[in-house]
């Protein structure tokens, strides 16, 4: 072997052990995800209910997260997709039902609370199996059903918004959330993911002036964020059943629109 075959040889053993070392970040970002779901799930248990809030949308940042770093990284795998799942349920399925089953459901008592907080937990996992099958062959530009992180945002904006407030004891309400974004998650109702949106692409000027304007938004809501947060994931919740309202009337009236 002579020198420029050895150098060759150095430079892809280095690419190979530095592809091994980021390897390994994703997957520790999908385990802070998963971390912050049985953080969440252990404040539920102890009655602190903002913070179990707090534990699920961080989990909600880490899993935002991983994904991109892998392909920045380029190094997804199948068992991180696995892997990134099995978090999911936890941060998304268990500790949202869970901790609205401790904050909320309870007190209505018998079979109706832990049946709700087990129809979420259902779905959740039917609405993830299903990603996984059909991920490959789905229109990358909408979800079929709404995420499980959109889902659990509901529950978790609910939940902090009414501890901040003070203004705990609306079961029948947290039943209702429960069942209809369980439901809602297996059903195959659009959701837009905003996954074609490039920012190495330009922009319409329309799209800049919105940003700008939610940022400020966020800004002076600063001290409101759980109420922020709140709406936020209940508007996404909505806006699925909107559109297909919208397109429903219109296959329904097919004149009017030639």
């Amino acid at each position: 072997m002579d020198a420029e075959d050895k150098t060759v040889v150095n430079v892809d053993e280095k690419s190979h052990s530095r592809r091994q070392r980021f390897f390994w970040l994703p997957n520790a970002i999908t385990i802070c995800g998963l971390f912050s779901g049985f953080y969440a799930i252990v404040q539920g248990m102890n009655h602190e209910f903002g913070l179990a809030a707090i534990g699920i949308f961080a989990a909600m940042i880490f899993d935002g997260l991983d994904g991109r770093v892998a392909r920045l990284t380029q190094t997804q795998s199948a068992f991180g997709a696995q892997f990134d799942s099995l978090a999911d349920m936890v941060a998304f399925g268990a500790a949202p039902a869970l901790v609205l089953y401790e904050a909320e459901l309870r007190s209505i008592g018998g079979k109706l609370a832990w049946v709700a907080a087990f129809i979420y937990v259902g779905c959740a996992a039917l609405r993830l199996a299903r990603f996984n099958t059909n991920s490959e062959t789905m229109d990358k530009s909408y979800f079929q059903g709404l995420p499980s992180p959109a889902a659990a945002g509901v529950i978790a904006g609910f939940i902090w918004a009414t501890t901040a407030n003070d203004f705990q004891g609306l079961p029948w309400v947290a039943w209702a959330l429960a069942v209809s974004l369980g439901f809602t998650m297996v059903s195959n109702i659009k959701y837009y993911s905003g996954k074609e949106i490039n920012i190495r692409k330009a922009v319409p000027f329309s799209v800049v002036v919105l940003i700008s304007f939610f940022v400020i938004l966020v800004i002076n809501l600063a001290d409101n964020l759980p109420e922020l947060l709140f709406l936020t994931f209940l508007s996404y919740f909505l806006s699925g059943f909107v559109v297909w309202i919208v397109n429903y009337v219109k296959n329904r009236n097919p004149k009017k629109n030639n």
